[in-house]
């Protein structure tokens, strides 16, 4: 499994060290566990002299999920991996139903609150909150195993994504400056595209209306790629379903309109505004900054035999890659960002109106929301049993656990004892994959 790592008694940070090291060192008294989540030992004594190996962090940015690789540039090993999950879907969600509880206010004229999209000046390189998560997620990490190892040189897969000609592979010239839509309007365009035909039925000569073949509900975009041609018929049929389920009967027609439609861009979109953001902050770190193209990435991953995961593509990139990169041995720490909290003291339904108010108090009985507690509760209470997972507070000193396989209500907290503090990020523990053929010289 991926390396244990080390910090003596003033925090400094040493070699990681394998698992088995590191359960001699605790077993000993030599350490304690200093970490759980990555996992590290801390030394009970002070090293005078340290001299830890040198690593490379290497980091493969995505819109959903980064890969993270801590590699030995001397051995070609890497020494501990990650994938991180983030949460700007689950944010972008969050603005949304704040937007639609505010104009929904304002409609009803039960409170007015003024509209501020024309009285308020957006910083140039402003980026909206989801991205600006994935940027301090990734930079929080970097700063966590700075901490805990010796990392000396980062590395970036600086994407460059290039919308229209991932539309339009062999769009080039004067076509090229022109752009998608030169010349059409978006319905003519379409009806070009599609034939003047229904896509689901195959009807002409009636009607047509645009359809999403991603509905908005499911977050569809507006973009010409997404969008078709069908009858009323078919477009009231298919509602919000996924085309999948929708042509279940027809698979050859399912075929065909996904291999004619061009899927959304929107991940790619996203890696493209923040690729330059999360640079500069990088920089900024004061470690020099290695950048490598995704082709390189994929060039690397292929000619070492290695899957397609994200932080096998975290492991390969940039030119510093070595010739025998050592990975069997790795099993990766999934992390998924899940916040803290929120500031919202109003709780409202789905017309807006209240119905509860919070507390300005997050802690009590010295436990937060999202805390990693153990409880062992005795027989005579109905949640009886021994319970590990993830804790939420209430001012009644009657906690809920979720666990992995259930959740828990009516927890005393009296029977709760703290394994970790919410750091923001919920763990687990990733699969190792099959060693790779040995690479050509």
């Amino acid at each position: 499994m991926s390396n244990v790592f080390v910090v003596d008694t003033l925090k400094h940070p040493l070699t990681p060290v394998h698992p088995g090291r590191a359960r001699r060192l605790l077993t000993a008294g030599k350490a304690a566990v200093y970490r759980t989540a990555p996992f590290t030992i801390i030394l009970t004594r002070e090293v005078e002299h340290p001299a830890p190996a040198p690593l490379r962090l290497k980091i493969d940015p995505g819109a959903h999920t980064t890969g993270l690789a801590l590699v030995d540039d001397a051995g070609g090993e890497v020494v501990w991996a990650a994938e991180l999950t983030h949460r700007g879907a689950a944010i972008k969600k969050a603005l949304d139903t704040r937007r639609n509880v505010r104009r929904g206010r304002r409609s009803r004229k039960t409170r007015y609150r003024a509209p501020r999209f024309a009285n308020r000046r957006r910083r140039a390189g402003w980026l909206p909150p989801s991205l600006v998560s994935r940027v301090e997620n990734i930079l929080t990490w970097v700063a966590r195993i700075s901490g805990i190892a010796h990392v000396t040189t980062l590395s970036q897969e600086l994407v460059r994504f290039d919308l229209q000609k991932l539309e339009h592979p062999d769009i080039s010239g004067v076509e090229y400056q022109q752009g998608t839509l030169f010349g059409y309007e978006v319905r003519e365009y379409c009806l070009e595209k599609w034939g003047r035909a229904c896509a689901y039925c195959g009807a002409t000569g009636i009607p047509l209306q645009l359809e999403h073949i991603l509905a908005r509900a499911r977050g569809g975009s507006q973009r010409v790629s997404n969008l078709t041609l069908a009858c009323e018929a078919c477009n009231l049929a298919k509602g919000t379903q996924d085309i999948r389920d929708f042509l279940a009967h027809d698979p050859v027609r399912l075929e065909r309109i996904l291999r004619q439609a061009k899927t959304p861009l929107k991940a790619a979109a996203a890696v493209n505004v923040t690729r330059w953001e999360l640079f500069e902050r990088l920089k900024a770190t004061g470690l020099p900054v290695e950048t490598g193209s995704g082709g390189l990435t994929k060039y690397h991953r292929i000619t070492r035999a290695l899957p397609k995961t994200h932080w096998l593509d975290a492991a390969v990139v940039g030119a510093s890659t070595s010739q025998r990169l050592r990975t069997g041995d790795v099993v990766p720490l999934l992390v998924h960002a899940t916040g803290r909290g929120h500031r919202r003291l109003c709780n409202v339904n789905v017309l807006g109106f209240p119905v509860s108010h919070r507390k300005r108090r997050k802690r009590y009985f010295g436990y937060q929301t999202g805390d990693l507690v153990r409880a062992v509760v005795p027989e005579r209470f109905a949640c009886r049993g021994t319970h590990v997972g993830r804790v939420a507070v209430k001012a009644s000193g009657y906690f809920t656990i979720t666990t992995a396989h259930s959740k828990v209500t009516d927890v005393p907290h009296r029977f709760c004892r703290l394994i970790g503090r919410s750091t923001g990020y919920t763990y687990q523990v990733g699969t190792r994959h099959a060693a790779p053929s040995p690479s050509r010289p």
